[in-house]
């Protein structure tokens, strides 16, 4: 099995830091994509925790052509298959079961899964999974954690998501095993809210900033 890297990774190494947004309001997926594109992310992550999801990823791939509209919290293989229907060229799980597996390996959109333990990176790797997602980052051990495990799993890259912010983005980005960071701070609720989009372009235009 292939994790179909060739797909996953350009959009991976494209940029530092991938924004997680949960839409609510459909009518707020376009200018947010906008809004960070113009900043210079393109890669965006549009997690299915909203009835708005779905649709949201719609409209971005089809109103914004410069941005790479992801699906994340993606748990099932039907969700997977909604979510590549509607448009999203990247899918992202907090975890791996095999009905994941199955769907990914029925699709053209490559998955980037969740591992967290040694015996899940284990199992990721036995069926062709290098580069994984690792949620939540803080929560879970944080960067001392991430870091501990370069040595015993060199082949493993993680992009970590969950309680990472502008303050310690640097930090996760330093670790050898990190090759991009998932973050919510670039487009945060209170300024979707607020539509104040030109906040957002200068919030992705500081996280460009950032290097792995």
């Amino acid at each position: 099995m292939s994790q179909k890297t060739e797909r996953l990774l350009p959009i991976l190494l494209g940029q530092s830091v991938i924004p997680v947004l949960v839409i609510e309001r459909l009518g707020d997926a376009v200018p947010v994509a906008r809004a960070l594109v113009e900043g210079g992310l393109k890669a965006i992550e549009i997690t299915l925790r909203t009835p708005a999801a779905l649709d949201a990823i719609h409209a971005v791939s089809e109103d914004v052509p410069d941005a790479i509209v992801g699906a994340g919290t993606i748990l099932n293989g039907d969700q997977y298959a909604s979510a590549e229907s509607s448009g999203a060229k990247f899918i992202v799980s907090p975890g791996l079961t095999g009905e994941l597996i199955d769907a990914a390996e029925d699709s053209d959109i490559p998955l980037l899964p969740g591992a967290v333990t040694p015996s899940e990176l284990m199992g990721a790797l036995e069926e062709g999974y290098q580069c994984l997602k690792f949620f939540p980052a803080t929560a879970a051990g944080g960067i001392d954690f991430v870091k501990s495990l370069a040595s015993p799993f060199t082949e493993v890259k993680f992009c970590p998501t969950g309680g990472i912010s502008q303050n310690n983005a640097a930090d996760w980005l330093k670790l050898p095993n990190v090759v991009c960071i998932g973050g919510s701070w670039v487009a945060p609720k209170k300024l979707i809210d607020a539509g104040d989009f030109k906040a957002i372009t200068e919030l992705a235009r500081n996280a460009t900033k950032l290097t792995a």
